[in-house]
C-alpha cells in the first residue's frame, strides 16, 4: 500500500504540464520533422508518445513497475493504432517522465526481424539521455535508431513513396 501511495504522489506531482515543459513546441516540431524525414527512407511508421505520469488505474496495480510501464506502452500502441499499418511495421516510442522510463513497441512485421538484445541495447543507450533530462536528444536518437532498423528490414524501392499512415507529431499527455 505504501509503495502505491508513493508512486501515486510521484506521478500526480508531475502531471500538470510536465510533458510540455520537457518538450516545448520547438522540440515537438523538430521531432515531427525527424519522423517525417525517417519515413521517406522506409515503409514503416513511427509514433512518439510522452506522458508525465501514469493514469490512476495503472498506479494502483500491484505489479512490478517495469511490467506496468510496458502494459501502458502496449495500451497506447493500440489506442494510437500503431498496429494498423499496411506492412505491420509501425513502432511506438513511449516515454514516461515520472520514471524516466522508455519503451519501444514494434508491430510484428519489424519485431519478428529484430532480436530482443537489439531492442535492449537501443533502450539502454537512450536511458542515459533521459536520466539527464535530455528528452529531445534521446528521442531524436531513438527515432534515428528505429529508422535504421526499418531501413534495413523495410527499405523503400527506388522512387517509391511511403504514404503517411500515422501522424508525425508526438503526442503529449
Amino acid at each position: 500500500m505504501w509503495v502505491q501511495l508513493k508512486r501515486l504522489f510521484k506521478h500526480r506531482w508531475l502531471a500538470d504540464g510536465a510533458a510540455k515543459r520537457a518538450l516545448p513546441p520547438a522540440a515537438l516540431e523538430q521531432l515531427a520533422q525527424a519522423v517525417r524525414r525517417s519515413e521517406t527512407q522506409h515503409s514503416g511508421e513511427i509514433r512518439i508518445f510522452v506522458e508525465a505520469g501514469l493514469p490512476l488505474s495503472y498506479l494502483w496495480r500491484n505489479d512490478a513497475l517495469p511490467h506496468i510501464i510496458r502494459q501502458r506502452a502496449l495500451s497506447q500502441f493500440g489506442k494510437l493504432r500503431v498496429w494498423d499499418t499496411e506492412h505491420n511495421n509501425g513502432v511506438l516510442i513511449y516515454l514516461l517522465l515520472a520514471e524516466h522510463a522508455i519503451e519501444i513497441v514494434a508491430d510484428r512485421g519489424l519485431n519478428d526481424k529484430v532480436s530482443a538484445d537489439t531492442w535492449q541495447h537501443l533502450l539502454s543507450g537512450m536511458r542515459a539521455h533521459f536520466q539527464r533530462g535530455e528528452f529531445e536528444t534521446g528521442l531524436t536518437q531513438t527515432v534515428a535508431a528505429v529508422s535504421g532498423l526499418l531501413r534495413a528490414h523495410f527499405p523503400l524501392a527506388a522512387h517509391a513513396h511511403n504514404p503517411n499512415e500515422l501522424p508525425d507529431m508526438p503526442t503529449l499527455r
